[in-house]
């Protein structure tokens, strides 16, 4: 017992992590596959920006992708990356996610060029990159440090091409606003040195 809560042993945690991030991944899936039958219905449910009805669709963007393609290339970087961040903790980790969407989605809506849709988890991913390169080293931790170069030499290249504002059809501005509410995120859930740690 830790602070009076059940604390975790490591290998509890990683199978915590990893089901919740295959079940993260699979309801992608399926809910394009949903997307697909119903002649894309759910991509209405992207963002369009400064339109005050499309605030409700903040969150639901995240997880509506267009296309098989779209979340293939989206289902590997979240499986790892979200499964690193939820080590520590799921409550932690569903916190840390909301933040970055949320986030995410209303800088989309604000500065997103007028009438594109805007949706996927790419913003979820840039903000966990964010999250995993500087948390380590805002906690000192040195196993986080070495998750998060590791996340850095494996993504690095593709998170720096996905910020350029170049590339037809790709969101720069969710690119770079998950990436800043990411690296924000580290500071704000970082753990204070001496405090007991329980995982849920």
């Amino acid at each position: 017992m830790a602070g009076g809560e059940l604390e975790w042993s490591r290998g509890d945690r990683a199978k915590a992590a990893a089901k919740l991030m295959m079940g993260w991944v699979a309801l992608l899936w399926l809910l394009e596959v949903v997307d697909v039958a119903s002649g894309h219905a759910l991509d209405g449910l992207g963002i369009t920006p400064r339109t005050p009805s499309e605030l409700v669709d903040v969150v639901p963007a995240a997880f509506i992708h267009f296309g098989f393609a779209h979340v293939a290339a989206n289902s590997v970087p979240l499986l790892v990356m979200g499964f690193l961040a939820a080590l520590g903790g799921l409550r932690r980790f569903a916190a840390l996610s909301l933040v970055i969407i949320v986030a995410d989605g209303l800088g989309v809506w604000l500065i997103a060029p007028a009438h594109t849709n805007t949706a996927g988890a790419s913003g979820l991913i840039f903000g966990l990159f964010g999250y995993l390169l500087v948390s380590g080293f805002v906690e000192r931790r040195p196993l986080g440090v070495l998750a998060g170069l590791l996340v850095a030499a494996v993504w690095g290249t593709s998170i720096l091409v996905g910020l350029a504002p170049t590339q037809t059809g790709v969101s720069w501005q969710g690119h770079l606003l998950g990436l800043v509410a990411g690296i924000g995120a580290a500071f704000v859930f970082r753990r204070r040195p001496g405090r007991s740690v329980a995982q849920v």
